[in-house]
């Protein structure tokens, strides 16, 4: 199937000064705090089309954990790769793959293109479309005309982890994206750095996870990630093992505890909190509490004096889903009803696993001089 595209002209119009190279030890720092991976497997993205996959699965360009080597394993195929890689002596200028965001749309910021292990069948150059459509049939048709440039074509070295950072986030959101390699090869991971458009619920005063990835949440900062990434806090359902969640290192001082903080996706007002520690059995924190912040400015810190406690210390238990509500007098939330927040802080104590985090609430929510509620 041939899928129509931009003009080689017109991707290659991209200048220098529109994009940025990011250094491979530099990525997480550059993109980690602010943007999500908006095409992450994990938050329901998926394959829609490809031109070729003959050595290896499309699919496997959007797992979440770096690419991994079977030296000397073979398949029908050939050599085994943890990646994607097609055909040799491609007569179309590029192969391509067409990705559904895991988020309802999605602006970009930045891409990150991972050839691991792929050396002497790397893909030589790539570039990065995007659209915003209605279906995966809509795109997927040979008469789509609807892509624009959001990469235009870079090149890539053999086995290396490379990124570009777009000097501004796309105004346009894009529901679908094509990565397009020059004119075939391999690529083990592509990563699509940007925030979340989400769709909030038309019902102003419907309750919904204010944290949750999907609903333009991101954990922004945290104490120690060195078993499991703050990231994953946010995920979409419960998980399949602990290396989804978000676990630190053992702590040895007297009174240390682990924190992370997370910028809501919207303002909102919080009812309800959900501590998940599913699959950590042996590593759950002994205790938890929950702090909450309304800041607009530039930078939160842990210690910020604004910090105001919503949930006191509480018991964890192994495997388990915590629920606090805050609906009755004696429920465990405090300081919650009727004010607006914009950030939370998770704290463990002394350290540990969690596998998600979870804040329920409704949006800010003004009105109008006649009293009739009206969404912020």
């Amino acid at each position: 199937m041939e899928v129509q595209s931009l003009s080689p002209e017109v991707i290659q119009d991209t200048t220098d000064a529109q994009v940025e190279a990011i250094a491979s030890g530099d990525i997480q720092s550059r993109f980690g705090s602010n943007y999500i991976d908006l095409i992450s497997k994990p938050l329901g993205s998926r394959i829609v089309a490809c031109s070729d996959e003959w050595f290896a699965e499309a699919s496997n360009l959007t797992t979440p954990s770096a690419p991994v080597r079977k030296q000397g394993v073979y398949t029908h195929a050939g050599a085994w790769y943890d990646g994607w890689e097609t055909r040799r002596h491609n007569p179309a200028p590029f192969d391509w793959v067409i990705i559904r965001l895991g988020v309802a749309s999605g602006k970009v910021k930045g891409v990150e293109i991972d050839t691991a292990f792929f050396d002497g069948n790397h893909a030589p150059e790539i570039s990065v479309e995007g659209c915003f459509a209605t279906s995966d049939e809509v795109v997927s048709a040979e008469s789509f005309q609807g892509w624009e440039t959001v990469l235009g074509k870079q090149e890539c070295g053999p086995s290396k982890q490379q990124a570009w950072a777009l000097m501004q986030v796309t105004e346009k959101a894009f529901t679908h994206v094509r990565l397009l390699m020059y004119p075939d090869g391999g690529i083990a991971r592509f990563r699509l750095f940007g925030i979340a458009v989400p769709i909030f619920p038309e019902e102003v005063f419907e309750v919904f996870d204010l944290a949750a990835t999907v609903n333009g949440g991101i954990a922004i900062s945290c104490s120690d990630q060195h078993f499991g990434r703050k990231e994953n806090l946010l995920l979409p359902g419960r998980g399949v093992d602990m290396g989804d969640g978000w676990e630190t290192k053992r702590s040895r001082a007297q009174g240390h505890t682990d924190w992370v903080i997370v910028r809501l996706g919207t303002p909102g007002e919080i009812a309800k909190i959900v501590i998940d520690t599913a699959h950590f059995r042996g590593n759950y924190p002994q205790e938890v509490r929950v702090e909450a912040i309304n800041h607009h400015g530039p930078g939160l810190d842990v210690d910020n004096a604004g910090w105001v406690e919503l949930l006191g210390p509480q018991v964890c238990g192994p495997d388990e889903e915590h629920v606090f509500p805050g609906v009755f007098a004696d429920d465990p939330l405090r300081n919650h009803d009727g004010r607006e927040y914009t950030h939370v802080k998770l704290v463990i104590i002394p350290d540990g696993g969690v596998k998600r985090f979870r804040i329920f609430g409704r949006r800010k929510v003004e009105h109008n001089r006649s009293g009739i509620p009206r969404r912020s």
